[in-house]
């Protein structure tokens, strides 16, 4: 692409960094923002900037807050006792889009993949076992991707809550085997989450 502006091609190069959006798109999100008013543009850099500026991730389940904990882990209408485990902050949104539960979350902010180097460490699986102790949870939900890395994970941290008197499930296979959660349309994933089954299967096939 050839500019006339500098202004017009910094902006739609910065635009294009965002994951999904190419040089045209962006070019068109650029020539749009110049046709609106400059106090909507104004409104509209000062909410991402004091969104990356003042945002927080709870210091209970890792999602994002605007607070030390989020709104979820400070509603106490909620089941706390029950724990839904996911991958990353979109899945929760997607759980919680389908008004099927009422417990709370925890973020691990990925899954174990070997292939990606992505292990066990760099995942917030250590906070997950302690919280299991601490809050004294009764069931876990693992509502993770139906792929290998995600039956991988919940087999590791099965393990490592082996002795707990903990219920372990995992969501039902409504979701198709290498299908992700964010995409699942909300009534399949309202009766995954319903219908969910226990894990003593990722477990005792380690054994």
């Amino acid at each position: 692409m050839i500019f006339s502006s500098s202004l017009l091609e910094n902006a739609v190069n910065e635009f294009a960094r965002l994951p999904g959006i190419g040089k045209k798109t962006a070019l068109r999100l650029v020539l749009h923002l110049i046709k609106q008013n400059k106090e909507d543009v104004a409104n509209f850099s000062e909410a991402i900037s004091l969104m990356r500026e003042e945002i927080k991730f709870c210091v209970s389940c890792h999602n994002i807050s605007d607070a030390t904990l989020c709104n979820i882990c400070s509603n106490q209408s909620r089941k706390h006792q029950m724990l839904c485990v996911v991958e990353n902050i979109r899945d929760v949104i997607a759980i919680e889009s389908t008004q099927q539960f009422n417990g709370v979350y925890h973020v691990l902010g990925g899954i174990i993949s070997p292939l990606d180097g992505i292990g066990p460490d760099q995942l917030t699986i250590d906070s997950l076992v302690q919280r299991v102790v601490k809050e004294e949870i009764t069931e876990i939900i693992f509502a993770l991707n139906a792929n290998i890395q995600g039956d991988t994970t919940i087999y590791y941290i099965g393990k490592k809550l082996k002795g707990n008197p903990v219920k372990i499930t995992t969501i039902a296979r409504g979701i198709a085997f290498g299908g992700e959660l964010e995409y699942a349309d909300e009534m399949t994933l309202a009766k995954s989450i319903s219908n969910r089954i226990p894990v003593e299967n990722y477990i005792n096939a380690g054994n």
